[in-house]
């Protein structure tokens, strides 16, 4: 038998193993996705462009309506760019993928702030490019500055931003933004810049791009999506922008593997940022939920955690309960019937749980019993 890729042995599949259905009757704090339903106006534009006809082939890095699109919404956060710099993508993920691809080589080091939502590792080894995990600050998870400055080599090339943050729930300062850019402008970085749940944010500072400090636009990569904040995590559609020069090599990633995304589901992304009131909508219930579900977190004995400022995750720290978090995810859903996600799949996680609230409230009344009666007892 002919050998295989020698790094897919060294690649995770991060919470794949607590992402399965779990039994009827369990409560699931794992899923990360918003329990809503598209808005009915981006179904019907899908439907209204499979019934027009947009069945074939079209520009690879998405139509001008959806580019345009993108670069407009991406005002709102003091980022412009060119929509002929903007590709869209099959998901946030790819367009990840696309920056590391483009920018990185084998052997090069990635500052990851830990823990980090894993997929991150996993690409990067895809590639042949190495995570470095910078512990972030326990008590708010933000990042270490002092640390990351310590982490980074002669072969550093980039740092990865993530904020609102998945599994953490932080967001971070736009003073900590800024020094980080300026870390990465020092060193001569690239910054990739997860900004999917950019306006899932609850305290008074907003998410923040670093293309907004000097010498942070010709080293950013900005990279966002539709499933977070619009409800269309199935839909696969993800945007990536930055730097002209490197566009091109984005284009020719997207050109070489995915071709584009389905043409019918372009309109579709296009009439999804220019809705206001739904995204309202769901920040105000996930804002609601978070507010209960961190509440009801504090009274089970045995776990804290830092209110989270954005994203929809709850990181909650379990050490005090004497299980480590693999045991304690294990006998939560075999004893208490109750999902969750083990923080050591994520390195710098240890002795932590990740919670979502993407969940209905009264999952999150009924899972919190649970899990207080269980420790209870």
């Amino acid at each position: 038998m002919p050998s295989m890729n020698s790094n897919i042995g060294n690649v995770g599949r991060g919470f794949a193993s607590f992402m399965t259905p779990a039994p009827e009757g369990v409560v699931r704090f794992t899923v990360g996705q918003p329990d809503f339903r598209t808005p009915e106006a981006i179904v019907e534009a899908a439907k209204s462009a499979l019934d027009a006809g947009e069945h074939g082939y079209t520009r690879s890095q998405g139509n001008e309506e959806v580019c345009n699109a993108v670069a407009k919404h991406l005002t709102k956060y003091d980022i412009h760019v060119d929509a002929n710099d903007v590709v869209v993508s099959p998901g946030c993920k790819q367009s990840l993928l696309y920056a590391m691809m483009t920018c990185l080589n084998p052997g090069d080091e990635v500052i990851l702030f830990a823990p980090a939502w894993p997929s991150y590792e996993g690409m990067l080894k895809l590639i042949g490019a190495v995570p470095v995990h910078v512990p972030v600050k326990r008590e708010n998870y933000h990042p270490d500055m002092a640390a990351t400055r310590a982490a980074i080599t002669s072969k550093t090339k980039a740092i990865l931003l993530n904020s609102p943050n998945n599994p953490t729930g932080a967001v971070y300062l736009p003073s900590e933004i800024e020094e980080l850019t300026a870390i990465a402008a020092e060193n001569d970085l690239w910054i990739f810049d997860d900004m999917i749940y950019s306006d899932l944010v609850y305290g008074e500072h907003k998410y923040t791009s670093p293309v907004t400090f000097e010498g942070g636009k010709e080293r950013t990569l900005t990279i966002g999506g539709w499933s977070k904040i619009w409800a269309m995590t199935g839909w696969r559609l993800g945007w990536i922008t930055g730097p002209a020069g490197v566009m091109e090599g984005v284009k020719t990633c997207q050109a070489s593997s995915a071709t584009h995304i389905p043409a019918f589901l372009m309109g579709a992304g296009a009439v999804a940022l220019g809705l206001e009131n739904e995204p309202k909508e769901f920040l105000e219930e996930f804002t609601k939920r978070r507010e209960i579900f961190h509440g009801l977190v504090e009274e089970i004995p045995g776990i804290s955690a830092p209110k989270p400022e954005g994203a929809f995750y709850i990181l909650a720290d379990i050490t005090a309960t004497g299980m480590d978090d693999i045991e304690f995810a294990t006998r939560a859903l075999e004893e208490a019937s109750v999902h969750v996600i083990p923080g050591s799949l994520m390195p710098g996680g240890e002795g932590l749980i990740r919670m979502s609230y993407g969940t209905s409230v009264e999952q999150i009344r009924e899972g919190c019993k649970r899990l207080k009666n269980w420790l209870q007892d």
